[in-house]
C-alpha cells in the first residue's frame, strides 16, 4: 500500500491558510474530548469541569510541545527566530506536550479542589486517541517517517525530494512511521478506555502511569526506525532517551500507586468489618 501526501494545505482564502496539520490536531482533540465526556458521565465525574481541564491541558501542552521541540533544535531557531511560532509547519514534540499537559492539569484540578489522580486518569485514557488522529498531520507534512524501503514493501510512504534527508535524496519510499504510531496509539486508547479504566478505578493514578509507560514503550520501538531526530546525545536520539526515562519513572510510579491502592483498600475493608455488629447479645 502506497501513501503519498496531497500536500500540507487544505485551501487558502485570502490571507488565511488552512493546513492539514492543525486540522488533524484539532480534530483529534475534539473527538477525544467527546469520548472523555461520555466516560466521565458513566463514572460520576464532572464533565464540564473536565472540558475546562482538557482545554488548559491542551493549550499548555501545545506550548510545552513547541518549547521542547525548539530546545532540541535551538541553534536553528536562534538563527531563524521567526520560525519559533510557526507550528503549522510541524514541530510539536509529544514529550513536551505530556509534561506541559500534566502540569497544567495538576494546577487546574488543585485550584478547583478536584481529585487530581481521577481526572488525570480520565485525561490519560483519551490522549492516545487524540495522538492517533493527530499523527496524520505528519503524513500531510511529509515528516516523521522512517528508514528507506523498497518499491515492493507492503507499506511505503512517498516522500517528496524537498523533504528527504540529503543522504537519502535519491530514495523515494520510506517506512510510514506516522502510521505505525497512529495504529499503536489507537490500540493503547482502546485498552485504557474500554478495559482498564473501570477495572482499575480502585487505584487512582494508575491509568496515567499505564499511559505514559505504554506510550513510551511504543515510542522506544518505533524510534529505532525513525530518521528525523532533531537532536542526539552521544549518538542516541534524544526522544529515545527521554522515552526510556519516562518508561522507568512511570513503572516505578505504577508500583507505588498500586501499593497505595492495596493498602487503602485493605484499610477500608478492615474499617468496615470493625463497624459491623459482632452478633453477641
Amino acid at each position: 500500500m502506497l501513501f503519498q501526501s496531497p500536500g500540507p494545505i487544505i485551501f487558502k482564502l485570502g490571507f488565511v491558510t488552512i493546513r492539514w496539520y492543525g486540522m488533524m490536531i484539532a480534530t483529534g482533540f475534539l473527538i477525544a474530548l467527546m469520548a472523555a465526556r461520555k466516560l466521565a458521565r458513566k463514572n460520576n465525574l464532572d464533565g464540564d469541569k473536565f472540558v475546562n481541564l482538557a482545554l488548559w491541558a491542551f493549550l499548555i501542552g501545545v506550548l510545552g510541545a513547541r518549547l521542547y521541540y525548539v530546545s532540541l533544535n535551538l541553534s536553528h531557531f536562534l538563527a531563524n527566530p521567526g520560525e519559533i511560532l510557526a507550528t503549522w509547519n510541524g514541530g510539536l514534540s509529544i514529550h513536551g506536550g505530556i509534561i506541559g499537559g500534566i502540569i497544567a492539569g495538576c494546577v487546574y484540578l488543585k485550584k478547583e479542589k478536584l481529585s487530581i489522580p481521577r481526572y488525570l486518569d480520565l485525561l490519560a485514557c483519551v490522549v492516545p486517541l487524540a495522538q492517533a488522529i493527530g499523527r496524520w498531520g505528519n503524513f500531510f507534512n511529509s515528516e516523521a517517517f522512517g528508514l528507506p524501503v523498497g518499491e515492493d514493501f507492503p507499506l511505503r510512504l512517498f516522500i517528496p525530494p524537498e523533504s528527504r534527508p540529503m543522504m537519502y535524496h535519491n530514495i523515494k519510499f520510506f517506512h510510514p512511521t506516522f502510521l505505525y504510531e497512529s495504529i499503536y496509539d489507537l490500540l493503547l486508547f482502546a485498552f485504557l478506555y474500554f478495559f482498564a479504566f473501570k477495572r482499575l478505578s480502585k487505584y487512582p493514578g494508575l491509568i496515567l502511569c499505564l499511559y505514559i509507560a505504554g506510550y513510551s514503550l511504543g515510542r522506544i520501538v518505533i524510534e529505532q526506525i525513525r530518521i528525523d531526530a532533531v537532536a542526539t546525545y552521544h549518538g542516541m536520539p534524544v526522544p529515545l532517551i527521554v522515552s526510556a526515562g519516562m518508561l522507568a519513572v512511570s513503572l516505578c510510579a505504577m508500583l507505588a500507586v498500586y501499593k497505595k491502592g492495596v493498602i487503602a483498600q485493605a484499610t477500608a475493608e478492615q474499617s468496615a468489618e470493625e463497624k459491623q455488629p459482632s452478633g453477641l447479645p
